[in-house]
């Protein structure tokens, strides 16, 4: 499988310049492209002001992502703000190239930033089958739990969608690392670039990190796309060397 990992900056509580930026990197793209990753609230920014950018699972942008997806004939994901029940959520969607979704809401809302005062955290983990890869989707602060991500369903590809700042990228750099070898597994973290409007700089480092924890995408600064392919024959062989994942621990999660 073909992934292309998306590092932008973003326009701050602009929906439309958005898209149009991601519209033009994604039309650059290569034929050959599976499956393409986009920032955390790649719409708008990590912004705690949701009734200003807020949209419907019916709304443009998710429109657009399934058009893009069509139009591509590849697989789109990344999350943004979604209104639902007069709720917000930091929604991840995952579009398949026939249009169709799945999305999973952010469980760990980041209270540094008071994020979980004004959004409404999800319960539910979310794997998606694609192509014949598993896939587990969680997003930015998820990073810092591991028992939720925790590779109890041999799942084969962990992605996680960011706006995580420069100040704390040696953290993302490590624990992005240390999850792909807990969990045996490819993990592919896509972070911004820039600086949004309450300052706080982003300076990328998206990656892509193999079973055992080499890089196949090193940590990025430049604002581009990266590509790579992902192997499943890698994840088989590298399992049956090395099966640690049927020693670990059984625990249970509460709510």
């Amino acid at each position: 499988m073909k992934v292309a990992l998306v590092q932008s900056t973003l326009s701050w509580e602009n929906p439309e310049e958005n898209r149009s930026q991601f519209t033009a990197k994604i039309n650059a793209l290569e034929s050959d492209i599976d499956l393409i990753v986009l920032p955390e609230m790649f719409s708008s920014g990590f912004t705690m002001n949701p009734a200003t950018v807020a949209e419907t699972m019916t709304g443009t942008t998710i429109q657009w992502m399934q058009q893009l997806a069509k139009t591509r004939q590849c697989a789109l994901t990344g999350s943004l703000v979604i209104k639902e029940n007069n709720h917000f959520y930091n929604r991840l969607v995952f579009v398949f190239p026939s249009g169709e979704l799945q999305f999973y809401d952010k469980r760990h809302l980041f209270t540094l930033a008071g994020e979980e005062k004004i959004y409404t955290a999800g319960k539910e983990k979310l794997l998606v089958t694609y192509k014949n890869w598993k896939i587990c989707l969680l997003v930015c602060y998820d990073l810092r739990f591991p028992v939720f991500s925790r590779n109890v369903e041999q799942y084969d590809l962990l992605i996680y969608v960011a706006n995580w700042p420069e100040s704390r990228i040696l953290a993302w750099d490590s624990l992005l690392r240390a999850r792909a070898i807990e969990n045996i597994c490819y993990t592919l973290g896509v972070n911004r670039t820039g600086t949004d409007d309450n300052g706080m700089l982003y300076n990328g480092h998206s990656q892509l990190i193999g079973p055992t924890g080499e890089y196949l995408i090193s940590p990025q600064e430049a604002t581009a796309v990266f590509t790579a392919t992902l192997s499943q024959e890698t994840i088989t062989q590298t399992r049956q060397r090395f099966n640690f994942l049927k020693d670990a621990d059984r625990f249970e999660i509460l709510d």
